[in-house]
């Protein structure tokens, strides 16, 4: 890397100054990308067609987790008589409730982001933006009589943040009512009695814990043999996640597909196959037994198994950028696309890269530096995005966090590694809150102790990972680990009970 000098230096940032950005979309990796590049000095402009926070905000991460928030709250009103509370009288959840809070809280994060573009003097655009041409982008809207109008905005950057859309499945396609999509799920007006909610990753999973504490009667399908199928989740917390679900009255069903669904006398008729992903010897066996498909007799049916991208009116054809056959648009680790000068970051990139609201803030920071450099200057430097260290938080009942190498993964890779795991159940804390389920694992080097991945099952377990992904991230050792003071009685003393025993020096684990 070739040192600049004060010279270079001085007029780098001078060339900065005033260099026009445009970004599409204002999620959490979008307005995230606008502000850096307007700290760096740029004339930004962002273009959203819907509300500001994207998917993560209005239809993700933030709704769900009020609706959970609303959930753990009326489980612990109903465990209260545990804890030494008597309590007399009814307890009954209230969707409007409920969704009335949500809209308030969306609403106030809203405002806020757009306080935060308009202190940074970021331009805000309503209306649907797309590539006109080289260096155009064109924002189209509508007015009060449906009249479309087209605003032409140059740019020297160009940073594509347009997400995601709930995967509609032909065979059973959202209709709003008895079959629903994610999207559904956040906008209902009663706690439906019973539900069917195919797909068991994350959101899903999500969702039938959320339902099933609110009072519904839930079934989940899941087309591979375990819940939260993913590489990055360690297959000890879907076992554990799975014990938990059943234990809350959620029916799993695993290894099967939804293959119809249709409405009969008010009720939805959901019939199930054998999942193309069962190997032959495991429906060989099925077949011997006897088993026959399930149908099940439901209210409504929720359909979490995917998101589809949002390029296809994006008009990247006009500067003769292609998106892959999937739709997904391909970036490098500098988050530009084949395209100089034009970005891609967050779940428009598709499940190759880590499709999570706050990898796409780093990508957005990422982008942003980027757009912003001065590439005609001796010695300037690419900002490189690092997927190395990117926690997971998934808000179940158990929380599962998780982030680096799973045993599976770490064994692919033919690395010599030993594992620590320790019990929540150790732990006076979490017997003070009547949340014993779970356990937290520590993976690490054999040879040099580095921790290479850490995976939380349990009470805030969202929370706690945080220290595992500082571990991963500046290559600490388990040693280091335990030998770090953690308060008493807290959560967080599992990590360290977790890393006292990965060194042999257990003491309650």
């Amino acid at each position: 890397m070739t040192q600049k000098t004060d010279a270079q230096q001085t007029q780098s940032d001078l060339n900065r100054i005033g260099r026009k950005v445009v970004v599409i979309g204002a999620g959490p990796g979008g307005y995230v990308a606008a502000l850096r590049a307007a700290a760096l000095g740029g004339e930004v402009t962002v273009i959203e067609k819907e509300h500001p926070g994207g998917t993560c905000l209005n239809w993700g991460c933030i709704p769900s987790k009020i609706m959970k928030t609303s959930a753990d709250t009326y489980m612990k009103i109903k465990e209260a008589n545990e804890f030494g509370i008597k309590f007399d009288g009814t307890v009954i959840p209230d969707m409007a409730l409920i969704m009335a809070r949500k809209q308030r809280i969306v609403e106030t994060q809203r405002k806020g982001i757009l306080s935060l573009l308009q202190h940074a003097k970021v331009s805000f655009e309503q209306g649907r933006g797309y590539i006109k041409g080289e260096g155009i982008v064109a924002v189209i809207n509508s007015d009060k009589d449906g009249n479309e109008h087209e605003k032409e905005i140059q740019f020297d950057a160009l940073i594509i943040a347009t997400g995601t859309a709930p995967l509609n499945i032909p065979a059973f396609p959202f209709n709003g009512d008895s079959i629903l999509s994610s999207n559904d799920l956040l906008n209902l007006n009663e706690i439906p009695k019973s539900i069917v909610i195919v797909g068991g990753g994350v959101i899903g999973c999500e969702f039938a814990c959320i339902l099933s504490a609110l009072g519904s009667s839930v079934t989940v399908v899941e087309a591979m043999s375990r819940l939260l199928p993913l590489p990055s989740v360690d297959e000890s917390c879907s076992v554990i996640l799975q014990r938990e679900m059943k234990k809350r009255k959620i029916k799993l069903i695993t290894d099967q597909v939804v293959e119809k669904a249709e409405k009969k006398d008010g009720k939805l008729i959901v019939t199930l196959g054998i999942s193309p992903f069962v190997d032959k010897v495991k429906i060989e066996k099925m077949v011997k037994s006897g088993s026959k498909p399930h149908v099940i007799e439901t209210d409504k049916m929720a359909v979490c198994i995917g998101r589809s991208p949002l390029s296809a009116d994006l008009g990247l054809e006009n500067i003769g950028l292609k998106a892959n056959e999937k739709g997904w648009i391909e970036v490098n680790d500098k988050m530009e696309t084949t395209i100089s000068g034009v970005y891609a970051i967050g779940d428009i990139l598709g499940p190759n890269h880590i499709m999570l609201a706050h990898v796409a803030s780093h990508e957005g920071m990422v982008a942003a530096a980027n757009a912003m450099s001065d590439k005609s200057m001796e010695g300037s430097d690419a900002v490189k995005m690092n997927y190395n260290a990117v926690p997971g938080a998934i808000f179940t009942m158990p929380e599962i966090g998780n982030v680096g190498l799973t045993e599976r993964e770490a064994a692919a890779q033919g690395l010599d590694f030993t594992s620590s795991t320790v019990s929540f159940r150790t732990l006076g804390k979490a017997h003070s809150m009547g949340e014993i389920a779970g356990e937290a694992k520590i993976v690490a080097d054999r040879a040099t102790g580095k921790v290479i991945g850490v995976h939380i099952t349990g009470p805030h377990a969202t929370d706690l990972i945080a220290e595992g992904t500082l571990a991963v991230n500046l290559g600490l050792t388990v040693s280091d680990i335990a030998r770090t003071i953690h308060a008493h009685p807290t959560l967080s003393e599992i990590m360290s009970e977790a890393a006292l025993k990965g060194t042999d020096m257990a003491v309650h684990g």
